[in-house]
């Protein structure tokens, strides 16, 4: 059968591709080839740039157009030489050699992939790919969302709500701060990310510069090699094997990981309230909530991005524990996980459509809200108890503990009943006669 959206085996390549297909300009076969053609290319130009040849202006001319026009046609061929070669990258340096001929470049050829291994390619081209969907696609993603969020709490930043810890009522709080929690952890993601930097190996063969070194020994091959990865906006590392030790990039996955737990959180969190009945959302005309239950309309939008979310971490936790580790200076391991890392990316970027999706359909059901704090007053039971330890009342927690612990329901007149109780002063008494479910709900920065 041929390839297409219904005989794909991966739903990312399959039933989801029109929400991902942007990603095959990084993450694709080729994409990869692509970005190994503009490194090879940018590094024969760094070459001549350093005066190791003369470069003439037509032949730079010609590659600059190479790396510009790039499409699928020239992919093919690079495919085609490696069909004989049996090398990805080899074939690379060769439809690159026969570039150079077409302009009668001569011996100068010679200089493409000087003494370099594959590596140097692939550990520069990758991170690249990977750096250029981070800031034009995740991040971007991940900050509309934050924003989404931010908008949402901003709007409903004085609708006070009863809070649950262990599922159980709680002191009240507003929804707009509950949603702000969301807001700092993705923005405290963001920060530790942004520290980690794009590492790169650019050595030769083991690390060392070896054939570089042989050929020029008093060129300092470290300060080129860094001046160089440098200029492709990447941080090359130091001491290194055949290939990069993806620390940093592992480091990338792991926080990856971590902002996606907070959006698991934020999905779970927003299905229990829409159970709970204090979202209702959205319809669209002709859309089935149920085969069998035509009443429904279930959360499927934060159910589909948990989904999705899960199967990214699961992705993201194997290349984070995989890619660092290889046996001695290099095995062929991390080749077949590196083609991968497009794969969670796709699946976190549906996640956050699909959230994106379930929050504008949420309508706030405000009666339902202030229903259920009308009907756990005992939750105030802690606001009274802290004033009277402020007036020095004999065991307050105790006198509150027997009022409302285990009992299936407070009123506000149980709790006016015990205020008017109380041996303190009616000064006193009208600050806790001033206290209900709706007004005891704290303080947090203003946002």
């Amino acid at each position: 059968m041929q390839l297409t959206n219904l005989t794909a085996i991966s739903p990312i390549d399959g039933r989801y591709r029109k929400q991902v297909d942007h990603l095959q300009e990084y993450f694709s076969e080729y994409a990869l080839i692509k970005y190994r053609v503009f490194v090879e290319v940018e590094y024969f130009f760094f070459l001549a740039d350093k005066k190791f040849f003369e470069l003439p202006g037509k032949v730079r001319q010609h590659l600059q157009k190479v790396v510009e026009k790039f499409g699928l046609n020239e992919a093919e061929k690079i495919k085609q030489i490696e069909s004989i070669t049996n090398h990805d990258v080899k074939a690379v340096e060769y439809f690159l050699k026969e570039q150079l001929d077409l302009v009668e470049a001569g011996s100068i050829k010679e200089w493409i992939h000087f003494g370099l291994t594959s590596q140097d390619i692939n550990n520069t081209s990758i991170p690249l790919s990977w750096k250029d969907c981070l800031e034009h696609d995740y991040m971007p993603g991940l900050l509309n969302l934050k924003n989404d969020l931010r908008k949402l709490a901003v709007q409903w930043k004085n609708i006070s709500m009863l809070a649950r810890t262990h599922g159980q009522p709680a002191s009240p709080t507003r929804l707009g701060k509950e949603l702000m929690v969301f807001v700092e952890r993705i923005e405290n993601q963001v920060q530790l990310f942004s520290y980690i930097p794009y590492a790169a190996k650019f050595g030769g063969a083991t690390g060392n510069f070896n054939a570089h070194t042989v050929a020029y020994p008093k060129k300092d091959w470290i300060a080129f090699g860094n001046e160089f990865v440098e200029r492709l906006g990447l941080q090359r590392m130091q001491f290194t094997t055949q290939i990069e030790h993806y620390d940093n990039v592992a480091a990338h996955f792991d926080c990856i990981k971590r902002i996606n737990n907070i959006l698991i959180d934020l999905c779970r969190d927003a299905w229990t309230y829409i159970s709970m009945d204090y979202f209702k959302q959205k319809t669209k005309a002709g859309e089935v909530g149920s085969s069998a239950m035509p009443h429904k309309v279930n959360p499927i939008d934060f159910e589909n991005a948990e989904g999705n979310l899960g199967m990214a971490n699961s992705l993201l936790e194997h290349l984070s524990a995989k890619l660092p580790v290889s046996r001695l200076q290099r095995d062929l391991t991390d080749s077949t996980v590196l083609r991968n890392i497009g794969v969670p990316i796709a699946h976190t970027l549906i996640a956050f459509r699909s959230i994106e999706k379930g929050l504008g359909k949420l309508l706030l059901n405000e009666s339902k809200i202030n229903e259920d704090l009308e009907n756990n007053w005992a939750v105030v039971a802690e606001a009274i108890q802290t004033i009277l330890r402020r007036e020095n009342y004999p065991e307050p927690y105790e006198a509150l503990k027997e009022l409302t612990r285990g009992k299936t329901s407070i009123t506000k007149e149980d709790i006016q009943t015990f205020i008017g109780s109380l041996a303190v002063s009616e000064e006193v008494k009208r600050e806790l006669t001033a206290i209900n479910p709706g007004n005891y709900v704290g303080v947090y920065p203003a946002f």
